[in-house]
């Protein structure tokens, strides 16, 4: 098997993984307020995550280099996370995932004030068409919009500023303060709001956020593993098979099944992101390519997150190979 065919099917298996997390965030949230169900994402997801920062070798301290940056990209993180934790809550599951896959083509407007990128017509003309997709999905005018379609909005909007913060000082910054602040961020502010929505859970309803936890961190390590094998032009394009699972867990679980319009709107969605990340993948088009870079999963500041990791690993590979004695 080759690389890039190994990357794409470890994406896959990656992107099924946390289709089935997504899951488990809407059945909790008919019971739990999304701020709990973060709260407890978090405090679950603390010990995995700690393993993974204490081989974290890299020389430093948690102070930030940019502070302002790491405020409003932990801001945005946290915000993401509860919106879509509450878009997934009270909204058909192809429905989200429909409005958040709009996060490539926010992600290409964010890049040009932020990153300095040059957007030319054609990937001007994808932006376009990808958000009429996402007025076809939301139907303002024809359908009631409500505050899940406004949560979904917000949570694509912050999680592409979050991807592109992280874009801009990436290579400056440490993975731990990159990864810790958001999750610590999250916990800290989940657990003021605790006294005012805390339900009390039983074994099985804890067991299922542990779960989510377990699977959350699964999910970054194979990601991890795909773009390790595969290049991310290859890999990227593989998140939007989540709508495939959305269909299929929606109709299973949830006796969801999309209609023609939504469909409609997603595939102009997905056409341009997938537009935009072949594009971007060509040789002189982007300078930045803000897209393949940022990865491809929401950061929803619970789990890990595949960039900073990625970046990590290759710091140390490079290191590991320098230290090899030359022949």
């Amino acid at each position: 098997m080759g690389p890039n065919a190994k990357g794409a099917l470890l994406a896959l298996l990656t992107f099924g993984v946390y289709s089935t997390h997504d899951v488990i965030v809407k059945f909790l949230g008919a019971d739990y307020s999304p701020f709990q169900i973060v709260f407890f994402s978090v405090l679950l997801s603390f010990p995995l995550v700690s393993l993974m920062l204490i081989r974290d070798t890299t020389p430093g301290h948690l102070r930030p280099i940019h502070p302002w940056w790491t405020a409003l990209r932990t801001l945005s993180a946290v915000i993401t996370g509860v919106a879509a934790f509450y878009a997934f809550s009270v909204l058909p599951l192809a429905e989200t995932y429909a409005i958040i896959f709009a996060q490539p083509l926010l992600i290409t407007v964010l890049a040009i004030p932020i990153l300095g990128e040059q957007v030319r017509l054609r990937r001007w003309i994808a932006v376009l068409v990808g958000l009429a997709g996402v007025m076809v999905v939301l139907r303002p005018g024809s359908t009631d919009l409500t505050l899940g379609h406004a949560a979904a909005l917000v949570a694509a909007v912050c999680g592409s500023f979050a991807s592109i913060v992280v874009r801009k000082i990436g290579q400056d910054e440490r993975s731990v303060v990159l990864l810790l602040y958001p999750m610590m961020a999250n916990f800290l502010i989940m657990a003021c709001a605790m006294p005012f929505v805390y339900t009390p859970m039983p074994v099985e309803h804890l067991g299922a956020v542990g779960l989510m936890a377990v699977l959350a961190s699964l999910g970054g390590l194979l990601l991890i593993s795909a773009y390790r094998a595969g290049e991310a032009v290859i890999v990227a394009p593989m998140q939007y098979s989540q709508l495939l699972w959305a269909v299929l867990y929606g109709a299973l679980f949830f006796d969801e099944y999309p209609d023609t319009v939504t469909l409609l709107g997603a595939a102009l969605i997905i056409g341009s992101g997938l537009y935009i990340v072949l594009r971007e993948g060509r040789a002189g088009t982007s300078e930045n390519t803000p897209v393949l870079r940022t990865r491809a999963r929401i950061e929803f500041g619970t789990s890990l997150r595949v960039g900073p990791l990625l970046r990590a690993l290759r710091r140390r590979d490079k290191v590991m190979k320098e230290a090899l004695p030359k022949r």
